[in-house]
């Protein structure tokens, strides 16, 4: 396997990554909400960031193979403009709402409180990889012996599971969680590793533009993929450094950019 962190910025980077070299992107960029990254790439307002992201998306285009995909997170705020900007140049196959799971507790009294993000699924052909065996759930014995009536029987799918719906309710990590780390925006990863197991082949390679904690490379150690990542700030590049020392990455960063 081949991991790279790189302390650069995306946008300089990209230059160096081969044309068509790239199964999936993950993309978790700066929403334009304020959030202290260690510099000011999060106060941009809604329509420079809208201009922003569809100019690393054009720059990260040809890097991609012509089976591979890309996940966006974003708010509800700039994800109309956004998905509209990237289907005039990619596929969209599923707009994905992952519901942080937030406590009610309250929140502003004139209008509804948002506890969700909003994720793009992008591919640039109808070639697509997609591996939903990879992801599917598992029934518990109660609802699986609901589903075993004679009908079903060898059913393939009640036995490995049913597909994710386009809603996933995972909670967001909160400072206990054994996985947090200081990060303000750090996705949990379970959420990453579904998108890397159906989204991109074994001993493929994940790209991610804006590393923050460094989840998605953790999961692709973990799962078998390759992994470049770039990440500005230099303290989350030890913080992800840090994450990752484990024996079988304790060369890995030797030579960071």
């Amino acid at each position: 396997m081949n991991y790279q962190l790189l302390n650069t910025d995306f946008l300089q980077g990209v230059k160096s990554i081969p044309d068509q070299s790239i199964d999936l992107v993950i993309a978790d960029p700066p929403y334009g909400l304020g959030k202290d990254y260690g510099n000011n790439s999060d106060m941009k307002s809604a329509d420079e960031i809208v201009k922003w992201t569809i100019n690393w998306i054009d720059l990260v285009l040809p890097k991609i193979k012509e089976t591979g995909g890309l996940y966006i997170f974003t708010t509800w705020r700039n994800s109309p403009e956004i998905f509209s900007l990237i289907k005039k140049r990619m596929i969209m196959i599923n707009e994905i709402i992952w519901d942080r799971k937030v406590p009610s507790m309250g929140g502003s009294t004139r209008r509804f409180s948002s506890v969700h993000d909003t994720v793009g699924y992008f591919v640039i052909s109808k070639n697509y990889y997609f591996d939903i065996d990879a992801v599917r759930i598992s029934y518990n014995p109660e609802t699986k012996k609901a589903r075993s009536r004679s009908i079903f029987e060898g059913s393939k799918w009640l036995e490995l599971g049913y597909n994710p719906k386009d809603v996933w309710s995972v909670s967001r990590l909160h400072k206990l969680h054994r996985e947090r780390e200081d990060h303000p925006t750090q996705k949990p990863l379970e959420i990453i590793e579904r998108m890397i197991k159906a989204s991109s082949p074994v001993n493929g390679t994940v790209l991610d533009p804006f590393g923050g904690s460094g989840t998605t490379l953790e999961v692709c150690i973990n799962n078998n993929r390759n992994c470049i990542m770039y990440e500005l700030n230099p303290d989350y590049c030890e913080i992800i450094k840090k994450r990752i020392n484990t024996p079988r990455t304790m060369n890995l960063f030797e030579n960071i950019d």
